[in-house]
């Protein structure tokens, strides 16, 4: 039998939403192997998941005008009284990123400069939403990783991680920071903490991210792991230069600490609702949702940038059991949008639905045959999640 690739071997669901404690708390695999333990969303003793208690919190014991009170205090010391740019907002033209964008700019009177990593495969959706973001008002610089490495770090990252997404969610991670101290703008804003979906509660409690977080990848160690693959050996084996590499170095924290740059998140600030900032970029930003429900959920209006990030949440549901529906009603059920039962009958539905759609993109991109993607998918299942019925793969433990 399999290893359970360090996850809990009895699989629990919450009790108030939809998720398992096979989720893991960090979205940037450096490795999936047997050898590992992951550290999963915190289940308390009544069987309720940390990113359930957290919406509690949220809603009951947060002073949102207090928070609203630090915002203004914070901003009012970073403002520029010339109109320069005094504030760095990564954004792709997704609902929650222009959400923050705008309410910098027309609420606070910021002076934000947008910056986007670039999607592998721009959907005709994503670009329009792009483009409907700059036209709406915003200066923009948008970063395009080179080409050649890109797809080939997206495909090691597949075939070594099942993770295909880990290099994008590298370069996203570092794209806001990087430009900030290249233009010497010393304050940041991403949109939330992910802790908002079942990390750590208590790192929600802090407007910043970890500095960890951005200075994590140095590509000068020959050790670290990019894509599943040691530097070195992408040096040595994949003959890659630090040149080519460019785009995934962290910067260095004697840089940060010598512009005195913060990296903020505007969940910490403003109660996060998805749901809200989807009518909110509607309204003020032309935002617009897909003629067609992204595969693997039932929204229209989420996953929309880029025709591989259904595969990341694809091989989500293949590695811990969940995939973008768990993920998207999770959400909505803590925000009162919709009923658990609902949720349930949701997540039964769609998360198994294989992304057909953008599938040959996908190949395509990676250089990856039909055949190679079904034995790494099956390589990637964890016995204690999967068996196969009648040459069928299904769940062991159904959500009720």
């Amino acid at each position: 039998m399999k290893s359970n690739y360090g996850l809990p071997s009895e699989v629990k669901f919450c009790t108030e939403c939809v998720i398992s404690n096979q989720r893991p708390i960090t979205l940037v695999e450096t490795k999936h192997s047997n050898k590992e333990k992951k550290e999963t969303t915190n289940f308390d003793k009544n069987g309720i998941c940390d990113a359930c208690n957290w919406s509690r919190i949220k809603k009951n014991e947060i002073d949102w005008e207090k928070r609203e009170i630090e915002l203004i205090k914070l901003l009012d010391f970073h403002r520029s009284k010339k109109g320069n740019y005094d504030v760095v907002v990564p954004a792709s033209g997704g609902k929650d990123s222009v959400y923050v964008a705008h309410l910098l700019k027309h609420k606070y009177n910021m002076h934000p400069l947008t910056v986007t990593w670039a999607p592998h495969i721009y959907t005709d959706i994503g670009k329009i939403n792009f483009y409907n973001m700059v036209d709406s008002g915003f200066d923009n610089v948008l970063i395009t990783p080179n080409g050649k490495v890109h797809r080939l770090l997206t495909k090691l990252a597949f075939l070594k991680l099942g993770h295909p997404f880990q290099p994008f969610i590298v370069g996203q991670r570092l794209v806001g920071p990087k430009i900030a101290l290249e233009k010497k703008i010393p304050l940041v804003f991403y949109g939330e903490n992910v802790a908002e979906y079942g990390n750590r509660i208590k790192d929600n409690y802090s407007p910043l991210m970890d500095n960890r977080l951005i200075t994590a990848f140095d590509v000068d160690n020959n050790d670290l792991l990019l894509s599943g693959t040691k530097i070195g050996e992408l040096k040595n084996y994949y003959k890659l230069t630090n040149n080519d590499l460019e785009a995934y170095r962290s910067p260095k924290i004697e840089e940060i600490n010598k512009l005195d740059m913060q990296v903020h998140y505007m969940s910490y600030y403003r109660y996060w609702s998805p749901q809200d900032h989807f009518y909110y970029a509607s309204q003020n930003m032309n935002f617009k949702v897909a003629n067609e429900r992204t595969q693997g959920t039932y929204t229209k209006s989420n996953g929309l940038d880029d025709k591989l990030e259904c595969f990341h949440f694809y091989l989500m549901y293949i590695k811990f059991g969940m995939g973008r529906a768990t993920w998207d009603a999770a959400q909505e059920i803590r925000d009162g949008k919709i009923s658990r039962e609902e949720g349930v009958t949701l997540v039964n539905k769609y998360d198994r639905e294989f992304p057909e759609r953008y599938f040959q993109d996908f190949l395509d991109y990676t250089s990856i045959d039909k055949e190679t993607f079904h034995k790494t998918i099956d390589d990637l299942r964890n016995n204690n999640l999967w068996e196969k019925k009648s040459n069928f793969w299904d769940l062991k433990y159904k959500l009720k």
